[in-house]
């Protein structure tokens, strides 16, 4: 497959998760918003976030992680050499084999659910209303765990057949299932905070119902079928053991800082999510989108022993996420308390939490890029189904993140715990990147830094050019509309600085992100 070929596929895909992302993430921040409004930061919000986080562990398991990441590999083989009739006898074994375990999770998640929260949530036991509603919560939404898990599957398929469109604009009906709830059910209730439950149990399945359609246009559509002896469902499964387990100690990282917040004062767990949720604004559009993206067309290289291609899309993929992550740092960081202040001080968020939530925003900002390249390099292993070694880099990471929270969350509090994630995530890609360079040798390493260096010069003084215009504004004594005019032209002329010196720098990836904002097939 020649070089053009491959980029113009990964650019392809890339620009449809791309934009189908921005709209989720935009419906996202209205119903953050919503949730910012009525609940604010505190005992509620705190709540619901931790159940949630809880519940949709699962999710990052199979969605995000071990589940996808193993069947796309297998499932693009096995498509290649199998009749229709034999592939879509493969996807009915693996529907019907994980429903039975998604359902069998769930039932023990809701059985459980007070000693999980107990477990991971240890501090909210000292405010038996906050601990009590945060148990109920977590009872209500593991059910969401089946939708949302059978969902990853069907993304998985439509994937390897290419179609990238239904999966990518699935979150945009669970935020709008959640913004219904917010204003149209939690009036009626007489705990308000329940109506959220109700809204992701709701957005779950209808994530999974729009897939259907798509699944049959490829002849698709799952049917219960219990033959799991194909020796596909066993290769899934072989390789889903260290992907799991790898993902496993990922949220391992993400229960050390729940651990930790849940012991903090309230709000933090509240802070810790809506920054989290601001930085996955730029992970979601480019980061998972090229890394989604480029998954297909490196399992196809390395099916095909393509080695010099394979180099070349890693390499490609690695410059244009760069190109967009590392301004993406930039602006975010110096932004952070305007955007926080524009989109969530209102109604029970006040001053308190926008301080809070821009803290944590600060640094989790310097996790941007080497999680934007951790997830491109996981992917360049799993599509060389090998799943042990981001395993044990996983794992790494993990007990630096331990080491840190405990060395950070005394000084820093809550911006603490961000860092200590920051910072594990960069040791993180060190280590993968060690290791590619081992195993590959070169794959345009000199590339990727050459234009990282002139993405970085021209990023700061895209920072610079929007603090000026943030700073002799008057920002503060602005009213709503005025500050978000302001933060508008701000960017409009921080990105319009940062692309004309990356032509004046000639940065290449200038050419392919044209290519990402004009394709939409």
């Amino acid at each position: 497959m020649e070089k053009g070929s491959s980029e113009g596929k990964i650019t392809g895909a890339a620009s449809i998760v791309g934009a189908a992302t921005v709209v989720s993430r935009v419906l996202g921040y209205i119903r953050d918003a919503a949730v910012a409004y009525v609940f604010g930061a505190g005992l509620y919000a705190d709540a619901f976030f931790m159940a949630f986080r809880i519940a949709n562990l699962l999710r990052r398991l199979v969605g995000e992680g071990a589940l996808t990441s193993s069947f796309i590999p297998i499932f693009t083989e096995e498509k290649n050499r199998r009749t229709t009739e034999g592939t879509r006898a493969l996807v009915s074994s693996v529907f019907t084999l994980f429903t039975l375990i998604l359902v069998a999770l769930t039932l023990l998640g809701m059985v459980f659910s007070r000693e999980i929260v107990l477990l991971m949530a240890p501090g909210f036991a000292v405010d038996p209303e906050k601990f009590r509603t945060t148990v109920n919560l977590t009872w209500m939404i593991f059910p969401y765990m089946v939708f949302i898990g059978l969902m990853a599957i069907a993304m998985g398929v439509l994937n390897s057949y290419r179609h990238f469109t239904a999966p990518a604009l699935s979150p945009v009906f669970f935020n709008l299932s959640i913004i219904a709830a917010v204003f149209a059910v939690a009036p009626f209730l007489a705990t308000p905070v329940y109506a959220l439950a109700i809204g992701v149990l709701a957005g779950g399945f209808v994530q999974l119902a729009v897939q259907v359609p798509y699944l049959g246009r490829h002849g698709m559509v799952p049917k219960p079928l219990l033959n799991f002896k194909d020796p596909a469902i066993k290769k899934i499964f072989l390789l889903m053991g260290p992907a799991a387990f790898g993902v496993g100690i990922y949220q391992l990282n993400i229960f050390v800082t729940l651990w930790f917040s849940s012991q903090l004062p309230e709000g933090a767990v509240s802070y810790l999510y809506y920054a989290g949720r601001l930085m996955e604004l730029p992970l979601g559009v480019f980061g998972v989108a090229v890394s989604t993206a480029a998954l297909p067309s490196l399992a196809e290289h390395a099916a095909k022993k393509e080695w010099d291609a394979f180099r070349d899309s890693l390499s490609f993929a690695v410059r244009i996420v760069n190109f967009v992550t590392i301004p993406a740092t930039v602006g975010l960081f110096v932004l952070s308390y305007p955007i926080i202040d524009l989109l969530f001080r209102r109604g029970e968020f006040g001053i308190g939490a926008t301080n809070g939530t821009a803290i944590a925003l600060y640094y989790y900002t310097i996790g941007l890029v080497p999680v934007a390249i951790s997830r491109i390099l996981t992917s360049v292993f799993y599509s060389l189904k090998d799943t042990v070694t981001p395993v044990w880099v996983a794992f790494v990471s993990f007990i630096f993140n331990v080491i840190l929270c405990f060395a950070l969350v005394g000084p820093l509090g809550h911006g603490g715990l961000a860092l200590a994630t920051s910072l594990s995530s960069i040791i993180g890609v060190i280590t993968l990147l060690v290791i590619l360079r081992y195993r590959f040798g070169r794959f345009g390493g000199r590339m990727i830094l050459s234009s990282s260096l002139k993405s970085t010069a021209a990023s700061l003084v895209m920072g610079a050019v929007i603090y000026i215009l943030i700073l002799k504004s008057g920002f503060g004594s602005l009213g709503v509309a005025p500050r978000a005019v302001l933060i508008c032209v701000s960017l409009a002329v921080g990105v319009a600085a940062y692309l004309t010196l990356s032509r004046l720098l000639k940065v290449p990836e200038l050419s392919f992100l044209k290519g990402i904002l004009r394709k939409g097939r």
